[in-house]
């Protein structure tokens, strides 16, 4: 049967949508923390710094009413996406040779807040551009185009910056001309989607809600979801859940190219490229997958506490990779997709709670207030967890993060006695 030429139009920027997407995010988060640990700077300032860069995305639902109001979704998808474009461009002639990197994290910042409008603007798109049918038809396809994004960025990219740096000796160049790379990657989708996104009649700002109807919406929205039955533990769970993945994943790339007499494992960008970005990543969908199968059959109130062990326990294996430092680059990608594939399985119930929690009559803007919280889960502790660990080194460090594994848990076993989480199957 040959495909309705709605849904040829849909495969013409559906999965380049979503890379795009994707790929601004993961620069901005993943190699920036890289860059800047290339560049010398020390671990503390390097969590802090990459944790507040992320800020855009925890605080998007404060502005996402208005992208609805001025120009089109299609006009703030291209325009935010060539803003991508150039910083991504600037952030690489701008990188020094080292410390200071003021300029750098200027643009970093721009690119970051261009990422979340953009995330705002494609979302809200993909609704109006297709009906309920294709919505549905292609909802997978988004997805899988997204993680592609995500092995890109934090894979094929980082390799492809190790292997310049070996053949160069330059730090600095090769992650120039890797970004660049990447600029000229999302100029090209820029240009294609200027072209071949559709103009849904309903895409428009004629006739839409003025700021005012906006903001008094918005400040409905927000009030009933602080009057929501169980709130605080809502709030405790969204916040310490990941309690543990949220202060190790900024110590990740730092203990993994530190030299071995810092305590670290003194391996290159290459390693880090396959075992974290790429093996690591389809660990981690993997157990998404089997996780969201497991809520389907036996429902979120029975796979809480095995999915909260599965998220925590795995940190285990830092702990194990700081106190023996292994030279074996195959036991240390063991190690990594054991604990990011861990960490996809429990991540489910995460996502699912917040589902659940924000079922209602406003539930879109109530589940964009959840995923704030779930940014600041992520926020908070990174932005410390460099100076704890130059505090205490590596091993004392992820001591620490072992510890945070009982908030992980505390959490789940009260979660579960929550009415709205539904009832086992």
């Amino acid at each position: 049967m040959q495909a309705r030429k709605s849904d040829r139009s849909a495969w013409a920027w559906v999965p380049t949508l979503y890379f795009v997407e994707g790929l601004p995010y993961f620069i901005v988060n993943t190699i920036s923390l890289i860059i800047f640990k290339d560049l010398g700077m020390d671990n503390g300032r390097l969590a802090l710094i990459t944790s507040l860069i992320g800020l855009p995305w925890m605080i998007k639902p404060l502005w996402s009413p208005f992208v609805d109001i001025f120009r089109s979704k299609r006009w703030w998808i291209v325009t935010m996406q060539a803003l991508m474009a150039v910083s991504v461009g600037l952030i690489a002639l701008s990188l020094p040779k080292s410390s200071p990197f003021t300029l750098t994290l200027i643009l970093f910042v721009i690119a970051a807040f261009a990422s979340a409008t953009h995330d705002i603007a494609a979302d809200g798109f993909y609704m109006i551009a297709l009906d309920n049918d294709r919505q549905s038809a292609f909802v997978g396809i988004r997805n899988t185009f997204y993680r592609v994004a995500m092995v890109f960025g934090q894979g094929v990219l980082v390799v492809i910056a190790g292997v310049l740096e070996t053949r160069t000796g330059d730090v600095a160049l090769a992650w120039r001309v890797t970004l660049v790379a990447a600029a000229v990657i999302l100029a090209a989708a820029t240009v294609s989607h200027a072209f071949v996104l559709p103009a849904p009649m309903t895409d428009t700002s004629a006739g839409k809600k003025s700021a005012g109807q906006i903001l008094t919406e918005f400040g409905k929205a927000f009030g009933t979801f602080f009057t929501k039955k169980g709130i605080f533990l809502a709030i405790a769970f969204m916040l310490l859940y990941r309690l543990p993945e949220a202060f190790s994943v900024k110590m990740l790339y730092p203990m993994f190219s530190d030299p071995v007499d810092a305590g670290g494992l003194g391996f290159g960008k290459e390693a880090y490229g396959l075992v974290y970005g790429t093996a690591g990543v389809i660990a981690l969908l993997a157990g998404g997958i089997l996780g969201g199968l497991h809520i389907s059959r036996r429902g979120l109130r029975r796979c809480m506490l095995p999915m909260a062990l599965s998220l925590a326990l795995p940190c285990a294996v830092y702990l194990y990779m700081a106190a023996f430092q292994p030279d074996s680059l195959w036991v240390i990608g063991g190690c990594v997709v054991f604990d990011q594939f861990g960490y996809g399985y429990g991540f489910t119930a995460y996502t699912v709670y917040m589902m659940r929690f924000a079922d209602g009559p406003l539930k879109t803007s109530h589940y964009a207030i959840c995923t704030g919280f779930m940014a600041l889960s992520m926020l908070l502790p990174g932005a410390i967890a460099g100076y704890l660990q130059q505090a205490l080194g590596y091993e004392g460090f992820f001591v620490l993060v072992m510890i945070c594994c009982t908030a992980t848990v505390a959490v789940a076993l009260a979660a579960r006695r929550s009415s709205f989480i539904g009832e086992d199957k």
